[in-house]
């Protein structure tokens, strides 16, 4: 059986890959051979500092020493609910992940107060910009910024952002390169502001619309009149009707479909209402009901039987994780 010296270098590397950034940095000390990998630029392409409360000191150590142009994706907290006193994320640091990091396209901020950090200081060779239970300020994201700010951005996810609304919306359609939109509990935004967004995002290949307070219904209506040439829809079934999703048929260039539970209410389409909207997809390739408690009833047999040519899961929802802010 081999030792741990004797496993090969590719091996160590996968293994160290899963450890916390702290734990990567305290085994460079075992020895030189652990020091060589610990510097080897792929253990450093994806980077999660969500498990740490870090002084910026830290943070700049670690910027400097480690992640430089290695850096693939980033993962860090802004600590919002941790006291006045805690690091916060600001417009220096977010300028010089853009200057150290030229090769940084994904950036995933959890529980950070953004207010003070001008959307100009993000790094500009983002194409992925996810903001989870982050604050926001009023000029955040408007149409009047700078139509340069962000050129290569091709997904944007807004989870539990509470000053969102159809205001930054309305701004998002000067991101020319935009592709993928996930609207996760904005609750500011409207029906309204949502349509008129929408029909100027007429490029948009991914909609997630997820625990708003806009109905289903509203939502697909929008998306047949703007989003023609979309392919993938994910959204909660509140509000959701059979001539709600009727508005879907024949749209040419859906290719998965996923509705989520659990807000099912007597206007909910029944399976057989389902699968006639389908059939009229022509290149529907996966429906997802998520949540809607049909696992393992006829419904899932209706389903499957009836869209051969589609990958159909029927499941529960997830269990929520105990760290709400990941």
């Amino acid at each position: 059986m081999a030792t741990v010296a004797e496993l090969p270098d590719s091996v160590l590397l996968e293994i160290f890959s899963y450890l916390p950034v702290r734990d990567r940095i305290r085994i460079s000390r075992v020895c030189h051979r652990w020091k060589r990998l610990v510097d080897d630029r792929w253990l450093w392409r994806h980077v999660d500092l969500t498990l740490y409360t870090m002084r910026p000191k830290v943070m700049w150590h670690l910027l400097r020493r480690y992640m430089a142009s290695r850096l693939y994706s980033l993962r860090m907290g802004g600590y919002l609910f941790s006291g006045s006193q805690a690091p916060q994320l600001s417009p220096a640091l977010m300028r010089a992940l853009g200057q150290k990091c030229p090769n940084l396209k994904r950036l995933c901020l959890h529980v950070a107060d953004l207010s003070m950090v001008p959307i100009t200081s993000l790094p500009p060779t983002l194409r992925t910009l996810e903001l989870h239970s982050c604050e926001i300020s009023m000029a955040w994201l408007l149409r009047q910024q700078d139509p340069t700010v962000l050129p290569l951005l091709e997904c944007i996810v807004l989870d539990r952002v509470p000053a969102f609304r159809d205001e930054h919306l309305q701004g998002l359609t000067r991101f020319r390169a935009l592709r993928s939109l996930v609207l996760g509990g904005t609750y500011r935004v409207t029906e309204t502001g949502l349509d008129a967004s929408l029909q100027e995002m007429s490029y948009l290949q991914r909609l997630e619309v997820l625990g708003c307070t806009l109905s289903a219904d509203s939502t697909l209506l929008a998306i047949s009149r703007h989003l023609r040439d979309v392919r993938k829809i994910r959204l909660t079934v509140r509000g959701l009707s059979a001539p709600g999703l009727a508005v879907l048929e024949g749209m040419p260039a859906l290719e998965s479909l996923c509705l989520l539970g659990p807000l099912i209410t007597p206007e909910m389409p029944s399976p057989t209402e389902i699968l006639s909207s389908c059939l009229t997809m022509p290149k529907l390739r996966v429906l997802e009901l998520q949540g809607l408690g049909w696992e393992g009833q006829e419904a899932e047999k209706i389903l499957c039987k009836g869209l051969p040519h589609c990958m159909v899961i029927v499941r529960a929802c997830p269990k929520e994780s105990l760290d709400w802010w990941m």
